[in-house]
């Protein structure tokens, strides 16, 4: 059995394949964004290898685990969150398959130098550092949400670098950063490929953004229909009871 610490909990990440993940409301919980990007990505079924950046307590890793049987490694800046995302590793048994590094993914190129991947994937903070009185007063969730420690030009510079020629690099991110993560993929050899826009329901502006880019591929941008999270009722649309549930 997992130690938890403080108000650590384990939830199920997806009840049909029995997996489990640790997490904190205080710390470190998934979202919705984390599921549709572990859904969207194109994923190297048994060749190849995939890197999450930004990888929080490991749920991308988790998910794509059960989408491929190639190595997947995520890196995690946070030593707590690096710590739970160890630890949902050991939990579902997946030691051959998943491996965390407790680093910067500013430091990521350095360190694998000419080894690249054939994915990599990320959940990036979205937001500009705000001013100090503005911030979250929560130095993990700040971290998690606030451009502190890596701006999206560094994110992408990194996952430009990291994948190989001809592999992808899938992003999730805000609606309002489309131009900006444009220009910053096509800047570093990064063409936007696949597009989707995320709305949280029928008559709202989107919320989620899901792009695909090909490192050094050709121009040609597929705009793929718009996902709708919730029905008028407030309840999951049948696409997400899909991704979520299998149902």
């Amino acid at each position: 059995m997992v130690q938890l610490y403080d108000d650590e909990r384990i939830d199920f990440l997806l009840a049909k394949e029995n997996m489990r993940i640790i997490q904190s409301p205080s710390v470190f919980a998934f979202s919705l964004d984390a599921v549709l990007l572990a859904d969207f990505t194109y994923v190297p079924k048994t060749r190849g290898k995939i890197l999450d950046l930004c990888t929080g307590n490991g749920v991308i890793p988790l998910f794509l685990s059960t989408r491929s049987n190639v190595p997947i490694t995520g890196v995690e800046i946070q030593e707590r969150l690096y710590d739970m995302a160890v630890r949902n590793i050991n939990l579902n048994q997946l030691g051959d398959q998943l491996h965390m590094i407790h680093g910067d993914l500013k430091d990521m190129p350095a360190y694998y130098g000419n080894d690249k991947f054939d994915l990599v994937t990320c959940n990036p903070p979205y937001f500009s550092t705000p001013e100090s009185d503005r911030k979250n007063l929560n130095e993990h969730l700040a971290i998690a949400r606030h451009e502190i420690h890596c701006t999206l030009d560094e994110v992408v510079q990194s996952c430009s670098k990291l994948a190989k020629s001809g592999g992808k690099v899938s992003m999730v991110h805000r609606p309002d950063r489309l131009i900006d993560i444009i220009e910053s993929f096509r800047a570093n050899k990064l063409e936007p490929k696949r597009m989707r826009l995320v709305y949280p329901k029928e008559g709202k502006e989107a919320n989620i953004l899901l792009i695909e880019g090909v490192r050094d591929g050709k121009p040609g941008l597929k705009i793929l229909p718009p996902l709708y999270a919730l029905t008028n009722e407030d309840e999951y649309t049948d696409e997400i009871r899909e991704i979520l549930y299998g149902e």
